[in-house]
């Protein structure tokens, strides 16, 4: 039974903004709602700064060397940015929970967003599901949603880039 659907959806937003950092409050705006954000109040640029840190945080729990590290960090963002949980109908498409005080600037709801989805993610999909591409030169973050839990790359392409570098080194050795 699948109970909380942002976990994949608030990390690969987070994904998303730490792979292509927003550099304006109307790019961050157009991208949450390209996610599916209902946005409650407009986005200054303080939203922006505020994502930016959190999202300087976040890259720690994508870098952490081990599950229990990544936990740690977790919780840390846990605790700073969620309240309590409850229920709204805010946007009227239904019942759902947020984690978060109600009427909130978009920073702080991204950073209780990021951080709970983050964690749903982690404890539903497993601790190592969320990293960086396998491929040397990129840097990409991905959540890995694959079925195995087994993916190493960012895109398709990247993993044809690595193998056909690992054919190429076979074929001279």
């Amino acid at each position: 039974m699948h109970l909380n659907p942002y976990g994949e959806d608030a990390v690969n937003l987070a994904a998303d903004l730490a792979n292509r950092r927003p550099t304006s409050a109307e790019e961050l705006a157009d991208r949450c709602r390209s996610a599916g954000l209902v946005l409650e109040s407009p986005v200054t640029s303080q939203d922006v700064d505020h994502v930016c840190a959190v999202l300087d945080e976040w890259e720690k729990v994508v870098d952490a060397v081990d599950e229990h590290e990544r936990a740690d960090l977790v919780n840390r963002m846990l605790a700073e940015a969620a309240a309590y949980p409850r229920l709204t109908d805010h946007a009227g498409h239904g019942w759902h929970l947020h984690y978060r005080d109600d009427r909130q600037p978009l920073g702080s709801v991204l950073f209780s967003l990021i951080s709970v989805g983050t964690a749903l993610h982690l404890a539903g999909r497993g601790m190592h599901r969320l990293r960086r591409c396998a491929l040397t030169e990129c840097a990409t973050i991905f959540a890995d949603t694959s079925r195995t839990g087994r993916q190493r790359y960012c895109s398709p392409r990247c993993a044809n880039c690595d193998a056909v570098r690992r054919h190429r080194a076979r074929a001279t050795a």
